[in-house]
Protein backbone atom coordinates (compact mmCIF):
# COMPACT_ATOMS: atom_id res chain seq x y z
CA UNK A 1 0.00 0.00 0.00
CA UNK A 2 0.67 3.80 -0.36
CA UNK A 3 -0.06 6.73 0.39
CA UNK A 4 -0.78 9.21 -2.76
CA UNK A 5 -0.69 12.91 -2.01
CA UNK A 6 -1.71 15.65 -4.67
CA UNK A 7 -1.26 19.19 -3.69
CA UNK A 8 -3.31 20.34 -6.25
CA UNK A 9 -3.09 24.38 -6.97
CA UNK A 10 -5.69 24.36 -9.93
CA UNK A 11 -8.59 24.12 -7.94
CA UNK A 12 -10.93 24.66 -9.87
CA UNK A 13 -10.18 21.03 -11.52
CA UNK A 14 -11.41 19.65 -7.74
CA UNK A 15 -14.92 18.44 -8.20
CA UNK A 16 -14.24 16.74 -11.46
CA UNK A 17 -11.18 15.38 -10.33
CA UNK A 18 -13.45 13.98 -7.14
CA UNK A 19 -16.22 12.46 -9.63
CA UNK A 20 -13.36 11.03 -11.69
CA UNK A 21 -11.33 9.42 -8.97
CA UNK A 22 -14.93 7.98 -7.27
CA UNK A 23 -15.72 6.39 -10.81
CA UNK A 24 -12.05 5.04 -11.51
CA UNK A 25 -12.40 3.36 -8.15
CA UNK A 26 -10.84 5.37 -5.97
CA UNK A 27 -12.56 6.06 -2.91
CA UNK A 28 -11.56 7.52 0.57
CA UNK A 29 -9.31 10.23 0.33
CA UNK A 30 -9.22 13.28 2.73
CA UNK A 31 -9.27 17.10 1.06
CA UNK A 32 -7.40 19.75 3.30
CA UNK A 33 -6.89 23.61 2.66
CA UNK A 34 -2.98 24.12 1.95
CA UNK A 35 -0.67 27.15 0.77
CA UNK A 36 2.88 26.82 -0.58
CA UNK A 37 5.58 27.72 1.19
CA UNK A 38 6.62 29.78 -1.85
CA UNK A 39 3.66 31.87 -1.56
CA UNK A 40 3.13 32.76 1.87
CA UNK A 41 7.06 34.19 1.07
CA UNK A 42 6.74 35.70 -1.79
CA UNK A 43 7.17 39.07 -0.23
CA UNK A 44 9.70 40.34 2.16
CA UNK A 45 6.57 42.17 3.53
CA UNK A 46 5.40 38.61 4.92
CA UNK A 47 8.00 38.38 7.50
CA UNK A 48 6.91 41.59 9.40
CA UNK A 49 4.21 41.74 11.96
CA UNK A 50 1.98 43.03 9.44
CA UNK A 51 1.83 40.08 7.35
CA UNK A 52 -0.73 38.36 9.11
CA UNK A 53 -2.75 41.72 8.26
CA UNK A 54 -2.10 42.09 4.42
CA UNK A 55 -2.38 38.14 4.45
CA UNK A 56 -5.95 38.22 5.02
CA UNK A 57 -6.38 41.68 2.95
CA UNK A 58 -4.94 40.24 -0.37
CA UNK A 59 -7.67 38.36 -2.90
CA UNK A 60 -5.27 37.57 -5.23
CA UNK A 61 -2.66 35.47 -2.98
CA UNK A 62 -3.83 31.57 -4.05
CA UNK A 63 -4.87 28.50 -1.98
CA UNK A 64 -3.99 24.87 -2.70
CA UNK A 65 -6.31 21.84 -1.98
CA UNK A 66 -3.72 18.94 -0.54
CA UNK A 67 -5.30 15.27 -1.60
CA UNK A 68 -4.39 12.44 0.14
CA UNK A 69 -5.35 8.84 -0.35
CA UNK A 70 -4.03 5.41 1.03
CA UNK A 71 -4.17 3.10 -1.94
CA UNK A 72 -3.48 -0.67 -2.90
CA UNK A 73 -0.26 -0.45 -5.87
CA UNK A 74 -3.05 -1.90 -8.22
CA UNK A 75 -5.11 1.42 -7.48
CA UNK A 76 -2.49 3.90 -8.20
CA UNK A 77 -2.36 4.07 -11.85
CA UNK A 78 -5.77 4.90 -12.78
CA UNK A 79 -5.32 7.68 -10.21
CA UNK A 80 -2.33 8.92 -11.85
CA UNK A 81 -3.94 8.81 -15.17
CA UNK A 82 -7.18 10.56 -14.31
CA UNK A 83 -5.12 12.92 -12.07
CA UNK A 84 -3.63 14.31 -15.69
CA UNK A 85 -6.28 13.85 -17.94
CA UNK A 86 -8.88 16.29 -15.34
CA UNK A 87 -5.80 18.38 -14.44
CA UNK A 88 -4.32 19.12 -18.36
CA UNK A 89 -1.09 17.43 -16.93
CA UNK A 90 1.14 18.25 -13.71
CA UNK A 91 3.69 19.20 -16.07
CA UNK A 92 2.12 22.59 -16.55
CA UNK A 93 3.32 25.13 -14.08
CA UNK A 94 1.37 25.90 -11.20
CA UNK A 95 -0.90 22.87 -11.73
CA UNK A 96 0.51 20.64 -8.83
CA UNK A 97 2.61 17.99 -7.60
CA UNK A 98 1.51 14.24 -7.38
CA UNK A 99 3.91 12.19 -5.06
CA UNK A 100 3.15 8.54 -3.40
CA UNK A 101 5.09 6.73 0.33
CA UNK A 102 5.09 3.46 1.41
CA UNK A 103 2.52 2.97 4.18
CA UNK A 104 3.54 -0.11 6.34
CA UNK A 105 0.48 -0.41 8.27
CA UNK A 106 -3.04 0.89 7.79
CA UNK A 107 -5.54 0.39 10.58
CA UNK A 108 -9.27 1.71 10.68
CA UNK A 109 -10.42 1.07 6.76
CA UNK A 110 -12.36 -1.04 5.48
CA UNK A 111 -11.03 -2.96 1.96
Amino acid sequence: MQIVFLVLNKVECLEELLVQLTEAGVHGGTVIESTGMARLLGDAEDLHIFGSLRKLLDPSRVESKTLFFVLREEQIPALRQVVNQVTGGLEKPDTGILFGMPVTFVEGIGE
